[in-house]
């Protein structure tokens, strides 16, 4: 016997009502544990996503895009080379990608070898006066599958990074075990915060960026001090 009854259509959220939705609840956190809401940027991670997609995002004010594979990333950003974006490399970085990622990124998000952070800076050096703003993922709970360094290895990374001039060294970024337990995704976003104040004192005054929090855990990141959160889906909608 066939089921007759009528399809319920899933009601779509537009653009306008994703970004508002993100945007409220960032502001409500960072207000209720005594935070300004200003000092939390907001990074759409736009992989998978189209150009018109990323403008749509644009009409709603976002300029700062994250992305996660090169060959995917640089017809998008070759597309919207006059809009204005700043534009964050937050993949993993592959060391025959690193002149292209130099040549064309405002931000790498990703860095876990001097090796990296060398090969990032010559190559900028043959693009750009100006320097690229790098962060260091670290692999806050020490998965093996997982990129970024342990953070006992983090203050000697950051000391041999701010050796290269083409590089300014912002902070930190993580993403913690999607499978953890609330509490333990807070406590891994508490350590990164601990750890990132305790480094500002032997630092530059530019590191200012604690980059850590996604869809589904951005609030937690907020309430343990995150200044970025990389948002996909809450702002994009589902990836196919």
């Amino acid at each position: 016997m066939f089921d007759s009854s009528p399809e319920v259509a899933i009601p779509t959220l537009s653009f306008a009502e994703r970004t508002r939705r993100v945007v409220d609840e960032v502001r409500n956190t960072a207000l209720r544990v005594g935070r300004d809401p200003v000092q939390i940027k907001i990074l759409a991670v736009s992989k998978q996503k189209t150009v018109a997609d990323i403008r749509a995002l644009m009409n709603q004010g976002f300029r700062d895009f994250g992305e996660s594979y090169v060959a995917e990333a640089l017809p998008k950003l070759d597309s919207l080379a006059s809009a204005g974006c700043t534009w964050h490399y937050v993949g993993v970085v592959q060391s025959n990608k690193t002149k292209r990622l130099a040549q064309h990124f405002d931000w790498i998000q990703s860095i876990d070898r001097v090796h990296i952070g060398k090969r990032l800076a010559d190559a900028r050096g043959e693009f750009s006066t100006t320097a690229l703003n790098v962060c260091i993922q670290v692999n806050i709970d020490e998965e093996p599958t997982k990129a970024g360094v342990s953070m006992d290895q983090v203050p000697e990374l950051v000391d041999q990074l701010q050796e290269f001039p083409q590089l300014q060294v912002r902070g930190l970024m993580a993403i913690p075990n999607p499978d953890a337990h609330q509490e333990t995704t807070r406590d891994s976003f508490r350590q990164m915060r601990e750890l990132f104040e305790k480094l500002q004192t032997n630092t530059s005054t530019h590191w200012d960026t604690l980059s850590m929090g996604m869809s589904g855990d951005y609030v937690i990141a907020i309430e343990e001090g995150a200044t970025m959160i990389r948002i996909g889906t809450a702002l994009f909608g589902p990836r196919i």
